[in-house]
């Protein structure tokens, strides 16, 4: 079952949230074992649905829709900075009174929660981090997104237009995969003359520029409680990076899934749960 749950963000913003539970659950979920979703750029709540279920038998599982995404605000003048990004999460946290809480974040959101677990330690509990980088992307890396962008074919005449073209005829994908277009899929909104994204495009591009030009490895080694950081083989987080960025936190671990990409969470469910549900074990019944 899926209830949503409306949060205030910074600067008043309406944020939904989405509480995950069962109709019978095997233990009762407490606010100490809240577990915050935190879904990457383009993404909504919904794309973590797999984890939510099988999280919600034991613990009290929330996922929130980020400002400029899924049913939230999307403000035309933003912010979309760190801050915001960061100040929405907290605000989701003690709202919902979901601390100390057990941050999973994926790529943008895997960034936010552990900016948050840095600046707010007392707030987290455990974070896991989902193929997202601590070194700049560069320049280079914002023209690429701006050019794709611009080759959508926007409106998509169906769903299933875009999953076609999101899982085989995108020319970022090297080879097709169905489950790209699923995950596009379900950030699409049908108007009179088709598919648009619920998101703009635009403020995509704003969101993400604080982690194109800015690389946040402080912010990494001032996280306290035990994270792990997973990455799929062929993800946008390479090897070396990922075990320096264990190496550089406190308490960090790692795991690697192999045959997956940047969207490991969604296109790998099984791998990603048995990767990750060891660590959520021990800190979750410590």
């Amino acid at each position: 079952m899926v209830r949503r749950l409306d949060v205030t963000g910074a600067d008043g913003l309406r944020l939904a949230a989405w509480e995950f539970t069962e109709e019978q659950t095997q233990a009762t979920p407490t606010a100490a074992s809240g577990v915050l979703l935190l879904h990457g750029l383009m993404g909504s709540a919904s794309h973590w649905a797999p984890t939510a279920r099988w999280l919600a038998g034991r613990h009290r599982v929330v996922a929130l829709d980020q400002r400029g995404h899924g049913r939230s605000d999307k403000p035309a003048a933003g912010p979309f900075t760190r801050d915001a990004y960061v100040a929405d999460a907290a605000a989701a946290v003690e709202q919902l009174g979901l601390g100390p809480v057990t941050l999973i974040g994926h790529s943008m959101g895997a960034l936010t929660a552990w900016q948050l677990a840095a600046q707010h330690p007392d707030l987290v509990r455990a974070l896991v981090i989902c193929d997202m980088r601590a070194s700049a992307l560069g320049a280079a890396s914002q023209r690429e997104w701006t050019d794709w962008f611009r080759r959508w074919p926007v409106p998509f005449a169906s769903l299933d237009a875009v999953r076609q073209w999101f899982g085989a005829d995108d020319p970022w994908v090297e080879r097709p995969n169905p489950a790209r277009g699923d995950f596009f899929a379900e950030v699409m909104t049908e108007r009179p003359d088709g598919w648009y994204p619920v998101f703009d495009p635009a403020q995509m591009l704003t969101s993400r520029v604080t982690w194109v030009h800015d690389a946040h490895w402080e912010s990494l080694a001032q996280v306290r409680c035990p994270t792990l950081v997973v990455r799929g083989l062929d993800g946008e987080l390479g090897r070396a990076e990922a075990q320096e960025m264990v190496r550089v936190l406190p308490r960090g671990a790692y795991a690697e899934i192999p045959d997956a990409g940047h969207l490991l969470h969604y296109d790998h469910p099984d791998a990603w749960r048995t990767a990750i549900e060891p660590f959520l074990e021990g800190v979750l019944t410590s």
